[in-house]
């Protein structure tokens, strides 16, 4: 009986595993490409939302291109694997300080802002993202040409109370871009432990609202 319960626990954590995947691809105007990519290490979570590792991810490989990327074209991020764990999603600029370059920023500082989420809808209850291998987004006209980080996230909340984010960064140069200016926030510190987007249980009692963890989307 041991036996068969230590096969049940290697099972199960053999599944989770499984269940967890990569953004190992950028999406731009039609193309893709994942020279551009930060790659993750491997396709574990990171759990800990004030971690400086929830911008990028952990240590993550050096990308070999910064992509030029056209105001006001599609942008966005494709998978290894399609969603499995349910949970919200977002994508995200950091505008490159002033001195350095794509390559070179470690997207501290308060740099960034959401250009996209994709939350939940109900009757019944699903996460919009659930199941994907891609999301992407209208990257706004109006953002200032120059160089970003896009960062993409997605928020696992399969275990009540441990979110997981699965995220990745890309390289990017935006040009023909416009004069917005906005709201910018700092990764980590753009979302608290405690918001009720990470805290909550999506199975009992089924939610019947749900806000996306961090700042409003920015649409230019």
């Amino acid at each position: 009986m041991k036996f068969l319960a230590s096969l049940a626990v290697v099972a199960a954590a053999s599944q989770a595993v499984s269940a967890h995947y990569i953004w190992n691809t950028v999406i731009a105007g039609g193309s893709s490409t994942s020279a551009a990519v930060r790659q993750p290490v491997n396709n574990s979570p990171v759990e800990d939302v004030t971690s400086p590792s929830v911008r990028c991810n952990v240590n993550p490989g050096v990308a070999s291109q910064t992509l030029l990327v056209q105001a006001g074209s599609t942008v966005g991020f494709k998978l290894d694997n399609t969603l499995y764990h349910s949970g919200p999603a977002a994508i995200y600029l950091g505008k490159v300080p002033s001195g350095q370059t794509a390559a070179s920023w470690d997207g501290s500082g308060a740099n960034w802002f959401k250009i996209a989420e994709f939350g939940a809808t109900f009757s019944p209850f699903k996460f919009t993202a659930d199941g994907k291998s891609e999301l992407s987004t209208t990257l706004p006209s109006s953002t200032p040409s120059g160089e970003y980080l896009l960062r993409v996230e997605h928020i696992g909340l399969h275990v009540a109370g441990a979110p997981q984010f699965y995220i990745s960064c890309a390289q990017i140069n935006v040009t023909g871009g416009g004069s917005g200016n906005p709201a910018k926030v700092s990764i980590p510190g753009y979302i608290s432990k405690s918001d009720p987007g990470l805290t909550v249980n999506i199975y009992n009692p089924v939610p019947t609202s749900y806000t996306v963890p961090g700042p409003a989307v920015w649409r230019g």
